[in-house]
């Protein structure tokens, strides 16, 4: 069995639902998916809906509704503004799940191109974690191990084993107020030296043509990192269409008419704010980089 966590709200629920599409349709046929879904509250209507992704392929589908309060000694910490209060419920993931040894954790803003069997399989030997470098520059000088937690092998197992639960409330009380990167932060630092660094395919940090971790051709998952997720008008993602795409597949689908505004009117806002965001991006190095990579050097 292939255990996948992820956290939404009432208004992120959409956005899980074309997670799972997405792993769905890329599971092999021997593929055994159990997906969890934590939550401070769902409606049945958005269970439902949720639900009827079964009909891409067969799996399991929990959800887990959790207290406020669990959280209290995460909501003080002063990070970015947009960082809901369920960023921080996978620190808690190995008594939520007491039964579970081991589970991939999404975020909500990226979509999954490939079986996730060899991702659950990697050996991640007496390391705590598995994840992908973070895009972070500043970030990964003082730690060249710092990942992004919008995709992590959790050894659940061994978190409870070590009580490494009790250490990241304990260092977060001791740095409240210094945290700026919120769980992530968190993760990295009571972890550091415990977690493996995988393939950057598994976690491709995309915001825009030249701002992405990988250049690679075959990003097997696609992290949205910026403030504009895909389904905000006008965002400039590279890879938003991987977005649409699985989309289509949910009970969310977008009728003919939308697809007009999102596929062409989309990509023409998206061109413009794009220019008036960077209009001298020709004159960065960064750009003929991505250009190489991405049209010319051989498919990885």
């Amino acid at each position: 069995m292939i255990n996948v966590g992820l956290a939404c709200d009432e208004n992120y629920s959409k956005y899980a639902g074309v997670v799972i599409a997405s792993v769905l349709a890329n599971a092999s046929d021997s593929d055994e998916l159990c997906f969890y879904i934590l939550t401070d509250g769902l409606s049945d209507e958005k269970k439902s809906e949720i639900l009827k992704l079964k009909d891409i392929k067969i799996c399991e589908i929990n959800f887990i509704t959790l207290e406020e309060q669990l959280f209290d000694a995460y909501k003080n910490i002063k990070t970015h503004s947009y960082l809901p209060l369920n960023a921080y419920f996978r620190l808690k993931l190995s008594n939520i799940l007491p039964n579970v040894e081991k589970i991939i954790y999404l975020d909500c803003d990226v979509v999954v191109n490939k079986s996730l069997k060899e991702l659950y399989d990697a050996e991640l030997g007496e390391n705590i974690l598995g994840g992908v470098l973070d895009i972070n520059k500043r970030m990964l000088k003082k730690n060249t191990s710092y990942v992004n937690s919008g995709m992590l092998v959790m050894d659940l197992k061994k978190i409870r084993e070590y009580n490494i639960e009790d250490e990241f409330l304990s260092w977060t009380q001791k740095h409240i107020d210094t945290i700026k990167m919120g769980d992530q932060e968190i993760i990295n630092e009571v972890l550091k030296g415990k977690i493996k660094v995988l393939d950057d395919r598994w976690n491709v940090q995309s915001s825009n043509f030249t701002n992405r971790s990988s250049y690679t051709k075959n990003p097997w998952i696609i992290h949205f990192v910026s403030k504009r997720k895909p389904w905000h008008f006008a965002s400039f993602s590279y890879h938003k269409d991987y977005y649409f795409k699985y989309l289509q597949l949910t009970p969310w689908a977008l009728s003919e008419d939308e697809k007009k505004y999102w596929y062409e009117q989309n990509k023409l806002a998206s061109c413009w704010e794009y220019l008036k965001y960077r209009p001298f991006f020709m004159f960065r190095p960064l750009f003929y980089k991505a250009l190489f990579y991405t049209y010319i050097k051989p498919v990885d």
